[in-house]
């Protein structure tokens, strides 16, 4: 499925439907591909949204999940977006949790997945290992609990990414960022309605960050799927958008009304 790839000032996104936004933020190897099925699914109902994060485009000092915030809130910004529901999984977790911390104001509800800010087993020390294809292979099977879900398109992506020496720099900027930036504290702040889903078999936000979410956001849910890695969306894309359609829907239902 191919979208059209819109482009305002710096901002490139995809935008499809009418609706309320759905803004979805992807991960550190993130790609459109990894919410063909929702967006998809949503766009029916939904104005969904997926910006082009500029993981290898800031500068150095600003390869960071605060940089990546402050982008995120510039492209909300310039969009005028409001009422929005604010979804993001592994790395762009950690940015809408950044995001709705700062600017709560025009977020209606938080979706996460697999998102970081909490606890999140990296890539390991000597990753990314540049030239070493089947490494790359085998670190992209991790992420899913089926490995066959890491395409040879997917593997390619990851290897093609970490093939170039500044955006492995840029890379490893971000996943130091990323742990640093543990945003426990600071949780119990997050006041919209807030969906968690989590792959039963994520081993690298693993089932226990689920729970610490749900434990630190006072008005979250927590919906575990079996048989699923990091990505569930990618995964389990039937079961993910059916949880998330339920969510959603009850956002949809008038508050009753005071005698």
């Amino acid at each position: 499925m191919n979208y059209e790839i819109k482009q305002q000032d710096k901002f490139r996104f995809i935008e499809e439907g009418e609706g309320e936004p759905l803004v979805l933020l992807h991960g550190l190897f993130g790609a459109l591909s990894n919410f063909m099925d929702l967006i998809e699914h949503f766009k029916k109902n939904y104005k969904v949204v997926v910006p082009m994060l500029p993981l290898f485009d800031l500068d150095i000092f600003h390869t960071s999940v605060g940089g990546l915030e402050k982008y995120v809130q510039k492209f909300i910004e310039t969009r005028g977006y409001k009422n929005i529901h604010l979804l993001g999984n592994s790395l762009g977790g950690h940015v809408a949790l950044v995001h709705i911390l700062k600017h709560p104001e025009k977020i209606k509800s938080l979706i996460l997945t697999g998102s970081s800010g909490l606890f999140e087993n990296g890539m390991g020390d000597s990753y990314p290992k540049r030239g070493d294809y089947e490494y790359i292979k085998k670190k992209t099977e991790v992420t899913f609990y089926d490995p066959a879900k890491a395409t040879k398109e997917l593997v390619d992506e990851v290897f093609e990414i970490t093939s170039n020496r500044i955006k492995v720099i840029k890379i490893i900027a971000l996943a130091k960022s990323a742990i640093r930036n543990n945003l426990g504290e600071e949780l119990s702040q997050i006041k919209q309605p807030t969906l968690l889903i989590w792959g039963n078999n994520d081993t690298i936000t693993p089932p226990f960050v689920g729970r610490e979410f749900n434990r630190l956001i006072p008005n979250s849910e927590l919906h575990f799927v079996d048989k699923c890695g990091h990505a569930p969306m990618m995964e389990v894309p039937d079961e993910f958008n059916k949880i998330l359609d339920g969510f959603l829907n009850k956002m949809k239902q008038p508050a009753e009304s005071v005698a």
